[in-house]
């Protein structure tokens, strides 16, 4: 059994773990790179391995640091089956075919005002690309053992997370009699481990036993903020609002978005917060709550929480932009009003449009509702900089920022312990992914202290012999 490590090594981004066992070889995730433009150019780079010879793809979750290259592998000639959850499928359609189309828009945008080194600017996929993706994508229901050879089985747990978050447990068939699972060698990818005991989602799945961990490591080295949203938002909030400014959030549309909607309903409903409009502009947020909504009662989702649609996650005075020319009249729009647009990190997307327009004043907030990757506007806004680089020139920065934090829906260093000790016995090898290097480096000697497993944390390219 041989397992590589061809993405988010000693980073956070660009998912991509290659296992070679038995006759067959399994990509498990295929995300793409963000942050740095160092690491985005590695979205440019061959893959390290030949696609067309893949077995199988396994994908945890939708999110686009562990999918977004999925389209990249139609190029390659990639036709295998792409394994997830039935939830995870449908947040694919919405999220590959936004990924594609922001992609196509950027390389237009860059050739139209001739800010691209390259001519022309292409994009690293086009929507075709995303559709053939799709089309290959096998929806398999938590618990249920898929075979993907007369040796091999497969097996998705809930992580928590968000919707459909999966983590990918594997069993090859080895004919000995000393491992966690007689007969078989038992390998396990966390996937983003979600959190315990907040609203939205559910609690992760205890772990099963297993001879080998991958782990992911974000907020490893971290404790989550336990104070109030109320309490860390108010100030600035009716700041803001006192000056008729606009309070921007710039958002992850799944999950994210859901739990902002979430928490201003409530805190606007019970007379904490003042009711002013709210702009959802996304149609890959608008798209996800829906399918939220469809998927009330899977596991994924705290049974507490009662909602029938945007009605319910959000708050009354809420408006939804789909369309370009209905983003386009947000810049018209003084405040008081919040606008939640994607993404989250500020690396693409209607955001960008909405800081060029807001950031230059400063009875305006930028609010941040998670991490920040090394290299991202949201990372240098939280940092103190001056000015962001927007489509090809320089926007001041006057504007107020602010961070709420406790939203991320990544466990802590703590949180993660907490799922890797439900483990009937404790994993024999980890190996320490999805976390900056030294984050990474310092939680792996947390696992080998608490666990005596022999822990690694791998280099891009690394492969283990398991």
């Amino acid at each position: 059994m041989k397992l590589t490590f061809h993405g988010a090594a000693r980073t956070v981004t660009g998912s991509r773990h290659l296992l070679e066992t038995a006759g067959q070889r399994i990509l498990i995730d295929c995300g793409m790179f963000q942050g740095i433009k160092k690491l985005r150019r590695m979205n440019w780079d061959a893959p390290g391995f030949d696609p067309g010879f893949l077995d199988h793809v396994v994908l945890t979750h939708a999110h686009i640091d562990h999918t977004g290259y999925t389209p990249r592998l139609m190029q390659y000639g990639y036709k295998g089956p792409i394994h997830c959850t039935p939830a995870t499928a449908e947040l694919l359609e919405v999220m590959l075919m936004d990924s594609a189309h922001i992609q196509e828009e950027d390389a237009a945008w860059a050739n139209k005002r001739g800010f691209s080194k390259h001519k022309p600017a292409e994009p690293l996929y086009t929507s075709q690309d995303a559709l053939q993706a799709l089309k290959l994508l096998t929806p398999t229901k938590f618990s249920k053992w898929t075979n993907l050879s007369s040796d091999v089985r497969l097996r998705l747990g809930n992580s928590g997370h968000i919707l459909g978050a999966a983590f990918a447990e594997i069993r090859v068939r080895n004919g000995r009699t000393d491992g966690v699972n007689e007969g078989e060698t038992t390998i396990i990818y966390s996937g983003d481990v979600g959190r315990y005991d907040v609203p939205l989602h559910s609690d992760p799945e205890d772990l099963p036993a297993c001879d080998a961990l991958v782990v992911e490591s974000t907020y490893g080295t971290r404790e989550h903020n336990h104070e109030s949203v109320l309490d860390q938002i108010r100030e600035e909030f009716e700041k803001t609002i006192h000056k008729r400014g606009v309070v921007l959030v710039p958002s992850f549309a799944v999950g994210r978005t859901q739990l902002i909607g979430l928490i201003l309903r409530d805190l606007m409903r019970e007379g904490d917060l003042e009711e002013v409009p709210i702009h959802i502009d996304s149609p890959m947020a608008i798209s996800a709550t829906t399918i939220y909504s469809r998927h009330l009662y899977d596991c994924n989702l705290d049974k507490e929480i009662t909602f029938d649609g945007r009605n319910r996650i959000f708050p009354q005075k809420v408006k939804l932009h789909r369309t370009v020319h209905e983003s386009k009249d947000l810049n018209n729009m003084d405040g008081p009003r919040v606008i939640i647009a994607a993404s989250g990190m500020m690396t693409g997307g209607r955001v960008l449009h909405h800081l060029n327009r807001r950031l230059g004043s400063p009875h305006n907030l930028v609010l941040l509702t998670g991490y920040q990757a090394v290299g991202t506007r949201g990372r240098a806004l939280q940092e103190g900089a001056e000015s962001l680089r927007i489509h090809g020139h320089d926007v001041e920065v006057r504007a107020r920022v602010a961070t709420i934090k406790g939203l991320s829906s990544h466990g802590d260093g703590n949180e993660i312990m907490r799922w890797i000790g439900t483990a009937p016995t404790p994993p024999k090898r980890v190996f320490v992914v999805h976390g900056e290097e030294e984050n990474a480096l310092e939680f792996a000697q947390r696992i080998a202290k608490e666990t005596g497993a022999e822990v690694s944390v791998p280099h891009m390219k690394e492969s283990f012999e398991i």
